[in-house]
């Protein structure tokens, strides 16, 4: 049971980076088996499609990196402090992304979503339900940044969107430019986009 428990985590591995790094169009069945060492009688055992694979390598995407989601959002800390270590362990993410693969990934639930608009809806719904979680940590901050009165009569689900969306943008530009340092002014932008003005200190 333990090689078939293994071969199931192999094929989310294989799912996930080589339709992260190619695309989902360009990738096959045959593909991800090849990657993960796997059978194809075997892939079928575990699931009835590439959409419903990829789905689940994407909520288990979700699943591994959200621990560091919660430690970074954690309600006792200073929201604004949030968002900026948010940031930088986007940056220190892709730069290992970058060392491992060669160039700047993205974000994988955005680069998959992107190329999926008229896809399976159980595939369009993973990616929708991962998006829409990272968006909640964001609307946590600033509902904070709004009680320690930075922010004024303002919707905080909706500036969580777009602040979202801007971080979103700048990680698909630095994918498409292959150019990492585009995110060091992330935290900026957002700062400007919520209308704090002032600099803060985060030393």
């Amino acid at each position: 049971m333990g090689r078939v428990s293994d071969a199931k985590a192999r094929l989310l591995e294989a799912a996930l980076d080589l339709v992260w790094t190619r695309s989902y169009g360009a990738v096959t069945v045959d593909d991800i088996c090849e990657k993960a060492g796997v059978k194809k009688g075997s892939f079928y055992y575990f699931f009835k499609s590439k959409d419903e694979l990829v789905a689940a390598a994407l909520d288990a995407k979700w699943e591994e990196i959200r621990p560091a989601y919660d430690r970074i959002f954690s309600a006792s800390r200073p929201a604004l402090e949030r968002l900026k270590e948010a940031f930088d362990y986007a940056y220190a993410r892709q730069q290992e992304f970058r060392e491992t693969h060669g160039c700047v990934l993205g974000c994988p639930f955005s680069s998959i979503g992107t190329e999926l608009i008229a896809a399976d809806k159980t595939l369009r719904d993973a990616v929708q339900r991962m998006i829409r979680g990272k968006q909640k940590y964001f609307e946590s901050a600033i509902r904070d940044l709004q009680a320690e009165g930075q922010l004024q009569g303002q919707d905080p689900a909706m500036l969580a969107k777009q602040a979202y969306a801007y971080f979103e943008g700048v990680l698909a530009q630095a994918r498409i430019t292959d150019d990492l340092e585009m995110l060091k002014g992330v935290y900026d932008g957002v700062l400007k986009l919520l209308g704090i003005r002032q600099p803060v200190s985060l030393a």
